[in-house]
């Protein structure tokens, strides 16, 4: 650069790397600014419940029953839970906004949502 050029010539190069380097610096602000709002909305917290939904035997589903939480950083998402008997299994699908549901919700399922709002606290996605 300043080898075999004059003053004012480096100065023309090292100014429009700046500017360059300036408007890369813009549209990688704009891009993490998306970047962001789509991960917020992005599954990031899950929980896992097994059970068995007959304790007293009368079924034979052993703890095959499941209920898992898929929710975002605004504790958002879906519960979905199974009923498994010997003769038949039953899947069920629960919306969640803000951590709650406006379906009636299983000791399973909450049990489902605490554990993915505690993997979230857990990964510093949210407060206590």
């Amino acid at each position: 650069m300043g080898k075999n050029g004059s003053l004012e010539e480096t100065l023309a190069i090292l100014s429009r790397n700046t500017k360059e380097l300036e408007k890369f610096r813009s549209e990688m602000e704009v891009y993490l600014k998306h970047v962001e709002g789509r991960l917020r909305h992005a599954t990031q917290g899950v929980g896992f419940v097994r059970f068995n939904p007959f304790p007293t035997g009368g079924g034979g589903g052993g703890n095959q029953s499941f209920a898992v939480a898929f929710i975002d950083e605004n504790l958002s998402g879906v519960v979905l839970s199974t009923l498994y008997a010997r003769d038949r299994v039953g899947v069920y699908g629960k919306p969640i906004e803000k951590g709650v549901s406006l379906f009636e919700l299983t000791t399973e399922e909450k049990d489902a949502i605490e554990k993915a709002k505690q993997s979230l606290i857990s990964r510093g996605k949210r407060e206590a």
